[in-house]
């Protein structure tokens, strides 16, 4: 008896940190900075929503206290994601000013 087919994975939507189509590379480390800004950008945009809909929540004013709940989990996940970047961008380069010394 042969077991049943796998389900094909169904498609993942895109988190729009890294945009869709790759621009040309260059040597500069532009690319990689602008993806690092829109990072930053896109935290700080959650985190005002999040207070935004806290400050709703607070004072009555919100209808549904599930939209402040997500939007507080979404900024603090998305903070913890741009920190460990940080985090690991600093250990690459500590390790290369330990190997060129």
């Amino acid at each position: 008896m042969a077991p049943a087919p796998l389900t094909p994975v169904q498609a993942i939507t895109a988190t729009g940190y890294v945009p869709a189509t790759a621009p040309a590379p260059s040597t500069d480390g532009s690319a990689f900075a602008s993806v690092l800004t829109a990072a930053v950008d896109n935290v700080q945009a959650l985190s005002g929503a999040s207070d935004t809909l806290s400050l709703k929540a607070a004072s009555g004013n919100l209808d549904d206290i599930h939209d402040a709940t997500i939007a507080s989990t979404r900024a603090a996940v998305s903070l913890e994601l741009v920190a460990a970047v940080r985090n690991k961008g600093v250990d690459a380069f500590n390790e290369i000013m330990r190997m060129q010394a």
